[in-house]
């Protein structure tokens, strides 16, 4: 467990959970806590004993966003997508899972996003409650937002700051899937676990594919994908295919090389 009050981070196997811990002010992020999430997600990425990380938040609630009382005093915060030590900058090598309860909304609403997955409680709630405040996103939530969701439903939630619940969130993709109050962060430890048994070269490759792929025209995107594959194609296709074929697998299960 790392020696940060405001930050958690454990390991269960090849999964890294990283708590923000402060559940007073419903987890926002002082600078000091951007920073050590920062910190917290290098970390695990550097790990070569972690395949996912879970993100959570602590007391019941996932991310307030900033801690606008930190701003009102006079401090000034990094754009968390836009500088290069922003909690919201980096693109991992690996995936990780936001566990939603709660609030996430504004900038925590940006930290969602920034995860691979989403799984959100029923009593979840996603909004950008910074527009009350004349506070502006900076944490990648007017990209992200509308490339997952469509850029009508984006704009409805940026323009008006309404609450989206998880179930609504479920419906309109922002959320993947949905657990009953108190199982979210349960649900991500377990589908992280899964996603962990699988052959990791390929399922990098392929998520790295996917998030490449934006800006590129179809033939450039495919030819990305070619070039990505190329390392799971050498080092984990033949020894899969070869425990297909001697029947292993077939009813659900899993396995590693």
């Amino acid at each position: 467990m790392a020696d940060m009050a405001k930050l958690l981070v454990t390991h269960d196997g090849p999964v890294s959970i990283i708590t923000i811990n402060r559940p007073e002010v419903r987890n926002a992020l002082d600078n000091e806590t951007a920073a050590a999430l920062t910190r917290a997600l290098r970390d695990f990425d550097r790990d070569e004993h972690r395949a996912v990380a879970v993100l959570t938040g602590a007391g019941g609630h996932f991310c307030a966003g900033a801690d606008l009382k930190e701003l009102a005093a006079g401090y000034a915060y990094k754009p968390w997508a836009g500088d290069p030590d922003g909690p919201c900058h980096d693109i991992l090598s690996k995936p990780v899972i936001a566990a939603v309860a709660g609030y996430a909304c504004a900038g925590g609403l940006g930290v969602a996003l920034r995860c691979d997955l989403r799984i959100a409680e029923q009593g979840a709630t996603f909004a950008v409650l910074s527009r009350r405040w004349g506070v502006p996103m900076s944490d990648g939530t007017t990209v992200r937002l509308p490339r997952l969701i469509g850029a009508g439903r984006a704009l409805d939630m940026l323009l008006t700051a309404r609450k989206v619940s998880g179930s609504e969130a479920l419906a309109m993709g922002l959320a993947d899937r949905l657990v009953s109050t108190g199982q979210a962060l349960a649900a991500a430890v377990e589908l992280a676990h899964q996603m962990a048994s699988f052959p990791q070269i390929a399922m990098r490759s392929d998520r790295m594919s996917a998030i490449r792929q934006w800006n590129l025209s179809e033939a450039d995107a495919i030819a990305l994908e070619t070039e990505f594959s190329i390392e799971a194609r050498r080092k984990e296709a033949q020894a899969g295919a070869s425990r297909f074929a001697s029947g292993s697998g077939r009813h659900g299960t899993v396995g590693k090389d």
